[in-house]
């Protein structure tokens, strides 16, 4: 499971859809509704605020957002678009390890893309992150 702290802007096709799945199986274990993955620690800074499906649904509505800009059709249906948007905090170190972990993948499976996001100067991370500075978050597996 990568829940990304950069904005799904950046992301391949592969990468968009495999989000989307992930983030719904985060918002089912944030909900109670399945057993697996409950300690995963991509969930632990949303655990760690006070309304975790808020926080959840909020992400997944960027995500929503950016499918449709594309032209992908996923369903609206699966977000509870009433949730109160907060901001959460991100390390500048954590999207710094992102931005190389990302580049890796993009590398391997669309080098077209990769060429592209080699260019960006600076990351944009997920609207719903304000960057701190910082090392990478601890609950990171590096």
């Amino acid at each position: 499971m990568r829940i990304w702290s950069l904005h799904p802007q950046y992301l391949d096709a592969k990468g968009l859809v495999a989000l989307w799945r992930e983030t719904l199986l985060a918002k089912h274990v944030l909900g109670g509704k399945t057993k697996g993955y409950r300690n995963h620690p991509q969930l632990t800074r949303f655990k760690e605020t006070s309304d975790p499906l808020s926080r959840i649904n909020q992400y997944l509505a960027v995500i929503y957002e950016e499918a449709v800009a594309r032209g992908y059709n996923f369903d609206k249906e699966k977000i509870d678009w009433d949730f109160k948007p907060d901001l959460m905090l991100v390390t500048s170190g954590q999207i710094g390890y992102e931005t190389r972990h990302l580049l890796g993948k993009l590398e391997v499976r669309d080098p077209e893309r990769f060429s592209q996001m080699s260019r960006v100067v600076e990351w944009t991370p997920h609207p719903m992150f304000q960057v701190v500075a910082g090392a990478v978050e601890s609950w990171e597996i590096v």
